[in-house]
């Protein structure tokens, strides 16, 4: 049989990316997850969907998860004869926290699952390139795939990364509307000046250093020159409040393009705007991770 016998499901992690200085290279995971089920089935496209997005995300081939797992099944040169999938959503979309992200990892990881020998014919190295082609940078499929604190960079063609553990408390505050990720990166310009380059960069190394022994550093650790203050513009509540917690020594950035923001801190809920929701995180240490 080429195909496994019965449903496999996954549980894939939020995450955050850019965390401040770190743009396009570094990504967390947090505890906050959607979980997917695949069943192969004799004909056709099938979904169930819950949560977010129930109401606006496709059900046929143009969804984002299929998408993704077609990608798999291509790679893996085998390809089912219909598919169901139930989907059930709670990491918000178009808000920064890695929707998009969990949707291809947890299709790749499913289309491998589903392949009877599918993890020795494609390793965890191979299914993250893909990922990141599928994606466009690997920043936020990067802790979604292998959960923690990760360090991305892309060597010629090929994504690398670099997980480390890290412990922290995290809070988000989610707006009630999205921004879209097209519109947040159109408004960041082609060059920027050399000192604001220079500035991330040393501000992005003491961020790893904060997140891994030195959090006391952490609201210099997250200062940032490249993006965050040219996308204001599409998210001035977002960015109000991103400054009134700066100010008030809280260590927050904006969370991927936005509009979330995100703090290293619990027991700041009361900060939280009208109409958004608040909700307090930790780390994940897990990425991507098939259920039993």
């Amino acid at each position: 049989m080429t195909f496994v016998d019965g449903p496999v499901t996954v549980r894939v992690p939020a995450t955050s990316a850019n965390l401040g200085p770190g743009f396009d290279s570094l990504g967390m995971a947090l505890t906050w997850y959607d979980e997917v089920t695949a069943e192969v089935t004799e004909s056709g496209l099938t979904f169930d969907i819950e949560g977010e997005g129930a109401d606006e995300v496709p059900r046929d081939e143009t969804h984002l998860l299929y998408r993704a797992m077609a990608a798999a099944f291509d790679l893996l040169a085998e390809h089912p004869s219909g598919l169901h999938l139930t989907c059930r959503n709670t990491i918000p979309h178009g808000r920064g926290l890695g929707s998009s992200a969990a949707a291809i990892v947890a299709g790749v990881v499913l289309a491998r699952a589903l392949v009877d020998g599918g993890a020795d014919r494609v390793d965890d190295r191979t299914l993250f390139g893909l990922a990141t082609d599928l994606e466009g940078h690997p920043d936020n499929v990067a802790p979604a795939l292998f959960g923690g604190f990760t360090i991305s960079w892309v060597d010629g063609a090929a994504p690398e990364t670099l997980r480390l553990d890290v412990d922290a408390d995290v809070t988000v505050f989610v707006p009630p509307e999205a921004v879209a990720t097209s519109v947040a990166r159109g408004l960041l310009p082609a060059q920027v000046p050399h000192g604001d380059a220079s500035f991330n960069a040393g501000r992005a190394a003491l961020l790893v250093a904060a997140l891994t022994g030195a959090p006391e550093r952490l609201i210099s650790a997250t200062e940032d020159r490249l993006h965050q203050t040219y996308r204001a513009e599409a998210m001035p509540e977002s960015y109000k409040l991103l400054r009134q917690l700066r100010v008030e020594g809280v260590p927050a950035v904006v969370s991927g393009a936005g509009p979330t923001v995100l703090a290293f801190a619990h027991g700041v809920g009361d900060r939280t705007p009208d109409g958004w929701v608040e909700r307090e995180l930790r780390v994940s240490s897990q990425g991507a991770a098939l259920v039993p």
